[in-house]
Parts: C-alpha cells; structure tokens; sequence
C-alpha cells in the first residue's frame, strides 16, 4: 500500500485541482471554544481564496466551508442570531460558498434559510442537507420540510447522514437528482469507526462526495478513505477539523511551529485547517462558528502554501 507521506510527496497542485478563485459567492463540527493565537479581530483576507474541483463535474469550491451544527442553533430573536448576520457576511464576502447543514442540527436549518434569505446570499451559496430517515415515506416528508426550512427549491449536495437507512436514502437522493432537484448526492460519517464502512458504500454507491472526520489528532481517514476518494473521483467534505474544539484546549499558550509563519498562519486555527486542506484529496473543510471574528481567521486558513507532507507529519505527531 502506497504510505502516507510517499502519496502526499507525490501530488501537485495540478493533479489536485488546486486553483484560485475570484472572492464570491452547509457538516458535522461542533464550535470551538475561544481559540487560542487566534487574533481577536481579524480582518477577512483579501485576494482569491485557495479552491478544488468536484471530481464529478469540474466545479470549483472555495476550501473553507462552514459548518452549522452547534453554532446555528440559535434563536432568531436573539444577539446570536445578529452575530450569525455579520458571519455569514464575512463568510461570503470571504470567498466562501459552502455551507452544509442538516435537519438533525435543532433548528439549523431555518436559521440558515434565514439568513441566506434575509442577507441576499442563497445564489452565492453551494447549500448542503442530509437525509436522516428510516422509511421511504419519512424521507419524502423531511426533504420537504428541509426545502421549507431552507427557503429554497433545491439543494446543491444532498447526504445520506451517517449512512442511515443507505439502500433507501441514496435510492431517493438519486430521483431527486435525477428530477433536477439536487446537483450531487453524497454520504456523510463524523466516526473513526465508520471508515470502513464508508469506505465499502463509496465504493458500491459512487456518489458525487463523501463527508469524514479528519483532523491532526485523528488522521486515520488518510490511510484508505482519502486516497480512494480520490482515486475514484469522489469529492471529500472533511469535519470535526478542530476535534469538536478539544484541539484548542490542548493547545493552550503554546507556540505555533516555527515555520508557521512562512506559511502564513497565524492561529491554531488556521493550522488545523491548513493540515485539512494540504491532503490532496480533500475538496473542503466545513468548520462552525458563530463569532464573526473566528470566521475571519478561518477563512485565512484557504489563502498561502499548503503543508509539506513533512510539516503534516509534524504536526500528528505533536498531537497523536
């Protein structure tokens, strides 16, 4: 089996995808606590942000995605909802297009159709859900209400989460792309646990994407999962980038590694994702926040040179 370090020595930029995108216009990962050598009003990079390629069409997407679990579940008459507003703001304005959202996240799914609502942004806005249901008549009832929620008439990547109820789900997913729609179907696992059996539904499904955990202190995905992906065209949604935010707490006052700055980061925030983006098979990471200053310095994280393979394997081994 080709090792880690041989495969990442191995690719290039052309052979990922990796292009720049003009600044324009939903993932499992839970907010991070206060990040620490995050600065603490960052302004939103400028120039075009870093972008890969969806394997099964071409298109392009940012590589800083945004995630809604956790950090979108807020009431809408609230002074977190009025901080989501100047998020989602520095998001698109950002560069950024996907978000991804999902029907098991409270009410994440109505606050995101607001916003993308109320802010002009659905047009710049690559918008993903999930099927999360265990009959076929369950499905058809949540996809509608998802569509009500989201204030939208369509879905960009609709997911079977976490492989539930798979035979019928993506059966369904695949009708609802077929009618137009859905643009891609993929399969989603937040589970170290569940890579095998990822592995074998990728494998007999062929979706469009699939979504994993992958982070600097669980890379097990780079062994098989990421590596098939790309070889068999799938493109990979990556959550969990901060660990649930048990990255942060681990960090604490230390240091960033000296070539950090090089590299142009300037947070731990910044390398997580930075790690994230540097495998050559993921197409984007999908990290939640509702502070608009952490945006900002996630979004910074898509812009600069990608990690050696020998700077990622510093880092899993500052964090194994």
């Amino acid at each position: 089996m080709t090792s880690r370090r041989a495969f990442l020595s191995a690719a290039s930029l052309a052979a990922t995808g990796l292009v720049l995108a003009p600044l324009a216009g939903c993932g499992r990962e839970a907010p991070a606590p206060a990040a620490p050598a995050a600065a603490a009003a960052v302004p939103a990079p400028s120039g075009p942000m870093l972008t890969r390629t969806i394997p099964s069409t071409g298109e392009a997407l940012p590589v800083i995605g945004a995630g809604t679990s956790g950090s979108y579940e807020v009431a809408m008459d609230s002074p977190q909802y009025d901080a989501l507003k100047e998020v989602v703001r520095i998001f698109f304005e950002g560069g950024g297009r996907v978000i991804d959202t999902s029907p098991n996240y409270g009410n994440a799914e109505d606050v995101v159709g607001a916003l993308l609502e109320d802010g002009g942004w659905r047009e710049r806005c690559f918008l993903a859900t999930k099927l999360a249901a265990d009959s076929r008549e369950a499905l058809e009832a949540q996809w509608a209400e998802s569509l009500r929620r989201l204030r939208t008439d369509r879905v960009e990547l609709l997911a079977v989460h976490n492989l539930r109820n798979l035979p019928e789900a993506i059966a369904f997913a695949r009708e609802l792309k077929e009618q137009g729609l859905v643009k891609y179907i993929g399969l989603t696992h937040y589970q170290t646990s569940a890579h095998a059996a990822l592995l074998q539904a990728m494998q007999d499904e062929r979706p469009d994407f699939i979504q994993v955990n992958y982070a600097v202190n669980s890379p097990a995905a780079a062994s098989r999962l990421l590596p098939a992906a790309r070889d068999q065209g799938v493109a990979v949604m990556v959550n969990r980038a901060f660990d649930d935010g048990r990255l942060f707490s681990r960090v604490g006052g230390r240091a960033l590694p000296g070539w950090a700055a090089e590299a142009g980061i300037t947070s731990w925030s910044q390398m997580f994702l930075r790690f994230v983006i540097s495998h050559p098979a993921v197409t984007v990471v999908i990290p939640a926040t509702g502070k608009p200053d952490r945006q900002a310095d996630q979004l910074r994280a898509g812009h600069g040179e990608l990690l050696t393979a020998a700077q990622q394997d510093e880092l899993i081994g500052m964090f194994s």
